[in-house]
């Protein structure tokens, strides 16, 4: 199924969210350190309820490291920088997609070498970014969406 991946994850509530959002759409998480909080967390546990028995996060410890394990076919970055809209991606149930930091977003080297795998959520001139929590559902359930719900139960 598609992977969502925190890069550097620094807010616990967003983390927790997003933890949510997995278990409810079947999609694996991976984070990659270093977190900006433990995963015991008191504001992390709120967030994510009791999902986190059905949601088990794998922790990398770098990213160039992370991306020498997938299948780079697979990769979409998701940027404020992005050179696509995200409606133009090709979603699989592969699909490996990628998160910057709350704080500091994904390096820019690792944008500019992956360019052609960089996907922007659109936005009015001047906004700023878009809550991570908020940014993952979108492409979450549009990514969950081109694969026609796989897995839905009702």
């Amino acid at each position: 199924m598609v992977t969502l991946v925190l890069y550097k994850p620094q807010i616990p509530p967003n983390t927790g969210n997003i933890m949510r959002l997995c278990s409810n759409t079947g999609f694996k998480l991976h984070l990659i350190k270093p977190l900006g909080f433990n995963l015991d967390n008191k504001s992390l546990r709120r967030a994510k309820l009791d999902y986190f028995s059905n949601t088990k996060p794998l922790i990398f410890d770098d990213l160039e490291l992370y991306i020498k394990k997938i299948n780079i076919k697979d990769l979409l970055i998701i940027t404020k920088f992005g050179k696509n809209k995200y409606t133009d991606a090709k979603f699989t149930n592969n699909s490996i997609i990628i998160f910057g930091s709350e704080i500091d977003g994904l390096p820019k080297i690792f944008i500019e070498k992956y360019k052609n795998k960089t996907f922007r959520i659109p936005m009015l001139n001047n906004s700023r970014s878009l809550n991570l929590s908020n940014a993952a559902s979108i492409i979450a359930y549009e990514a969950w969406k081109s694969l026609n719900f796989s897995g839905e139960g009702l």
